[in-house]
């Protein structure tokens, strides 16, 4: 059995969906020397369950090499992805305020995917799974959408939002996994994480 897993994932949420799970971890993060963004690149035409697969294993490649590259202990590696889906259009992290205003107009009063791609490498295979949930958004107030921007929420989000931030508020519906929305599906993990003898 495994006692932890490296967590390559910036993101505190993660971190807090592993805490739940009760999941050891230490974080296997990008050097100075890494292009992380680039990772998470779109291609045009791409559809975004081919996108948010293909960022969650480049992410993987990535930080197996840095697991090797700093000679640390052999243990699983955890990565994960979250892209926002409205249509064949993916809705990646905002760029600046004009950008997430724009993101919520386009999501207000409408349906919209949250994909959350899950890959755990073992040391031996990679195990992957993909969580697809539906999330309806009442119509968004420009007031609601401007002081949301102003509040710094939607930065380093997919899809410009947090459903466990005020805006949670507008959803009346949502279906599928409310952890793979905050971005690590618990089910899916658990699945993953017990395959590769992670110790719970």
């Amino acid at each position: 059995m495994h006692e932890l897993v490296y967590l390559a994932s910036q993101s505190p949420r993660r971190r807090q969906l592993l805490d739940q799970l009760g999941v050891r971890h230490e974080l296997l993060l990008p050097g100075p020397d890494e292009d992380a963004e680039a990772l998470e690149a779109t291609r045009a035409g791409e559809a975004p369950r081919d996108y948010v697969e293909r960022a969650t294993r480049a992410k993987l490649k990535a930080a197996r090499a840095r697991l090797i590259a700093r000679g640390l202990a052999p243990a699983p590696i955890l990565c994960s992805d979250t892209t926002v889906a409205l249509g064949q259009r993916i809705l990646g992290k905002p760029a600046d305020a004009a950008e997430a205003a724009a993101t919520l107009r386009a999501l207000s009063g409408r349906l919209h995917h949250v994909l959350t791609a899950v890959a755990v490498w073992d040391g031996r295979r990679t195990r992957f799974a993909l969580s697809d949930s539906s999330v309806r958004f009442a119509e968004l107030p420009e007031a609601v959408i401007e002081a949301y921007v102003a509040s710094g929420e939607p930065f380093g989000k997919a899809g410009a939002y947090a459903i466990q931030s005020s805006l949670g508020g507008w959803i009346p519906t949502i279906r599928g996994s409310y952890s793979g929305i905050m971005g690590l599906p618990l089910y899916e993990t658990t699945q993953l994480l017990r395959q590769a003898r992670v110790r719970f």
